[in-house]
């Protein structure tokens, strides 16, 4: 097993107990609070996409860059995490994020298409931030219990991204609101988690040499590399099934609410195994076995939705957000388990979460071609099962008992 050079001071960090005299039950809370927000605002605009495109009359490519743009400005301003972690520390970061994320949700909601493509940006902007920054958080706060605290917010996450799609839709017309007033009722709770989090944002920096500039070793590191595919393959499926999967419920003949409840469902899906798989992956040193089984069931899932008999749409939805969810928390858990102290996790987080969700945006973008030119489910569904073998090739390289070079 390969060695990592350790940052000064890196073991400045007393395990099992938070800095700052917080104790780590609040610490915990707060950030299962901030991981819920993470994903409304990506899989709420699925749902009111065909009813979007019916209003304002946007075109099948526009409804791919609506569904695109914000997944790659999650990796292109994800980018910036570390540069805000240097200026203002890593808690007052994700405190300035969570602003900036109400505020993009606001501005989608304000109306007209202009705003919907500007707040998207800027609340995948803040998103795309916190992403990177918590796993440092995580190494730091519970550097003996990592495994169980990715497990329990990845599961957070993934109950946000069940919230956005099953209820934007439902809530619309039990408040008779358009799709611009859906939309922008997601901001209260991101400011909800930012009145949380605002304890934590002063007096908590990371252990010495966590901030500190970016060693450039990771990007010669073929592990890095590996963990930086997967996490970028990986997402690519999660945010084909936000954007798409409506859509193709509906063509296919569901109608508009059931198709958002059938998306809800598998994302809901996702917490089960967003928990256990981070929880039991992190006891052993290799995670090769777990790289299989979640590849496979969103493989089969997806599939199934898109070209199997509706009868089974239920089952199909619930082996696809399982396997999704166990994709994002073992993507999380490599991070943190391939890095050797919080500077690494930090540094990897940073290039696999950057790197990762820019290639990821081709994901969406191409099922939207392949659809248009097709005219019909049955390519997209291919497409999504080469990127599952992909992902899964990538998977076993980065689940190997090693740790990246800092």
């Amino acid at each position: 097993m390969r060695t990592i050079e350790r940052a000064p001071g890196a073991a400045a960090a007393r395990p099992g107990r938070a800095p700052a005299g917080f104790p780590p039950v609040l610490i915990g809370l707060g950030l299962m609070l901030v991981a819920f927000n993470l994903r409304p605002a990506l899989s709420s605009v699925g749902p009111l996409l065909p009813g979007i495109r019916a209003e304002t009359g946007l075109s099948a490519a526009l409804a791919g860059a609506l569904v695109t743009l914000p997944v790659l400005c999650l990796g292109v301003f994800g980018r910036l995490a570390p540069l805000l972690v240097r200026r203002i520390g890593p808690d007052a970061g994700v405190l300035a994020a969570l602003a900036v994320l109400a505020l993009g949700l606001t501005l989608r909601g304000l109306g007209g298409v202009p705003l919907l493509f500007l707040g998207s940006v800027v609340a995948a902007a803040a998103i795309g931030i916190v992403g990177v920054i918590l796993p440092g958080i995580v190494k730091r706060d519970f550097p003996d219990r990592a495994g169980l605290m990715t497990g329990l917010y990845t599961a957070l996450l993934c109950l946000g991204a069940a919230a956005g799609a099953g209820f934007t839709v439902p809530v619309r017309q039990a408040l008779g609101l358009g799709w611009e007033g859906a939309l922008m009722l997601w901001a209260a709770p991101a400011l909800v988690a930012a009145a949380a989090w605002l304890p934590f944002a002063r007096g908590r920096p990371l252990p010495s040499g966590v901030a500190a500039r970016p060693s450039g070793a990771l990007w010669r590191d073929p592990l890095a590399w590996q963990v930086t595919a997967f996490m970028g393959l990986q997402s690519s499926l999660a945010y084909i099934v936000f954007g798409w999967l409506p859509a193709a419920l509906v063509d296919r003949g569901f109608d508009i609410v059931t198709a958002g409840l059938v998306a809800s469902v598998s994302a809901l899906a996702q917490g089960l195994l967003a928990l256990v798989v981070p929880t039991l992956a992190a006891r052993r040193p290799d995670q090769r076995p777990w790289v299989v089984l979640v590849v496979s069931l969103p493989l089969v899932g997806f599939a199934g939705l898109l070209l199997g008999p509706l009868a089974l749409a239920w089952g199909f939805a619930l082996l696809l957000g399982l396997g999704l969810g166990g994709c994002f928390g073992l993507a999380l858990t490599l991070i943190v388990l391939r890095a050797g102290d919080p500077r690494a996790a930090a540094e990897l987080s940073a290039m696999a979460q950057g790197v990762g969700y820019c290639g990821a945006a081709l994901g969406p973008f191409l099922v939207g071609i392949v659809h248009e030119v097709s005219g019909g489910w049955g390519w997209p569904a291919a497409l999504y099962v080469a990127l599952c073998l992909a992902a899964g090739t990538f998977g076993l390289f980065a689940a190997r008992d090693r740790t990246v070079r800092v």
